[in-house]
């Protein structure tokens, strides 16, 4: 079995299919596209002989392959999310492979060039086959790739099963990018005793700690009268939404912050006179750190209030918290991957995750779940790319992790 080109034809078959999620839509998956990949890796698991194979009505995916050993030893699972961005458009993906990159600048089409100069990790990966989209979507490496990852190791274990391994337990879910991949998940039919999430950046990362994050949508309520007579009635909703913009911490943002710093991110803000609506991502890795800035966006909404009686409404939701405490108490899970990558010849990198992952809510819930690269870069735009060989890595650590109870 060739697994590169295994790992190759699964991604491209999966990222052709439109599963962009939508946070304000209440169903579960937020979107259909995600139901049709459901059934489609439903039938692969089925085709490929794993068992236990369920889709449910919400569009997880679970299955499993038994074990081997005659002793005993943990079920491990692994995970990864069918979802894409709803930042960029996944509409139409036309996945595009550079063969043996020679260094230079990769032209995708609608006038967008991935170039080196921008992205000097590109350098890196010299001689390698990098797949990226043409330029006018997103790829959907985050998450696709994992979940080409996960199913080529079992069709790799399927067809060798002379090697050793313990109980593996495989599951994909709807809705991660909204932050809701976990809302739904049925643990017991997972059944693992701990998990992976196949959902990191480029090769060799190994995260165990993730932002805590909460969302912030405000809705801003104006008084719209002709702008002729509107003199002291006027209330510009628009206008009152920039002014709130205005009194956030300009160098508190994404792009001028790194590491451990955290930041409120702007995600989205529209209106008129009459009604305006923003979205605040609010992110930070300390807890003490995340309860400040919640307490700081609802200062602000306050005052705003007190100069625009009633003007605004705020609704302020956590969405997941940092998985470094509960991970703590499983060291051994993170020991794991760290010693299947030194195997694999890939040199672990130990980074705090600037978002958060399926494994952070999973890992509150009793599943330690930390992450595991896929080999992507660029997540969630046009400049989206991922090394072929970096896929085959990932492959191979997820293999020697099945292995590593392999012996008694």
């Amino acid at each position: 079995m060739n697994i590169l080109e295994s790992v190759k034809n699964r991604f491209i078959q999966y990222v052709q299919l439109d599963t962009q999620a939508m946070a304000n839509v209440d169903t579960c998956p937020s979107t259909p596209g995600q139901l049709v990949l459901a059934k489609v890796l439903e039938e692969e698991c089925i085709r490929l002989g794993l068992q236990d194979v369920k889709k449910d009505s919400n569009g997880y995916v679970y299955a499993s392959l038994a074990s081997n050993l005659k002793h005993e030893a943990p079920a491990i699972g692994f995970l990864a999310h069918m979802d894409t961005s709803p930042d960029y458009s996944g509409v139409d993906v036309k996945p595009k492979v550079t063969c043996n990159y020679d260094g230079g600048d990769i032209v995708l089409g609608k006038g967008t060039v991935l170039s080196p100069t921008e992205f000097p990790c590109l350098k890196e990966y010299i001689g390698q086959d990098i797949i990226t989209s043409s330029g006018d979507t997103l790829l959907g490496a985050d998450d696709k790739a994992g979940i080409a990852e996960i199913l080529t190791a079992m069709e790799y274990l399927i067809k060798n099963p002379d090697i050793p391994h313990g109980k593996i337990c495989v599951g994909f879910t709807p809705d991660e990018e909204i932050g809701r991949g976990a809302d739904k998940f049925d643990l017991k039919a997972f059944g693992a005793a701990f998990a992976y999430t196949i959902d990191g950046g480029e090769i060799g990362e190994l995260k165990s700690e993730n932002f805590n994050a909460a969302q912030a949508e405000i809705n801003v309520i104006g008084k719209s009268v002709h702008p002729g007579a509107a003199k002291g009635i006027m209330v510009n909703a628009v206008l009152v939404a920039a002014e709130l913009v205005s009194k956030m911490p300009v160098d508190e943002i994404p792009a001028k912050t790194d590491d451990y710093e955290g930041f409120f991110h702007l995600m989205d803000l529209r209106g008129c006179v009459e009604h305006a609506k923003l979205f605040y991502s609010i992110r930070d890795h300390d807890k003490n750190g995340f309860n400040e800035r919640k307490s700081f966006i609802e200062k602000i909404v306050a005052e705003l209030n007190e100069k625009y009686p009633k003007a605004l409404k705020l609704d302020l939701k956590d969405e997941y918290y940092n998985m470094a405490g509960p991970l703590a108490e499983h060291k051994h899970v993170i020991d794991l991957a760290y010693k299947a990558m030194e195997e694999a010849g890939v040199k672990p990198l130990r980074t705090p995750i600037r978002g958060g992952t399926d494994g952070a809510r999973l890992s509150f819930m009793g599943l330690p779940c930390p992450n595991i690269f896929t080999g992507g870069h660029n997540a969630h735009g046009p400049y989206e790319y991922i090394p072929l060989q970096s896929m085959g890595k990932a492959v191979e650590v997820i293999l020697n992790i099945c292995k590593s109870y392999g012996k008694d």
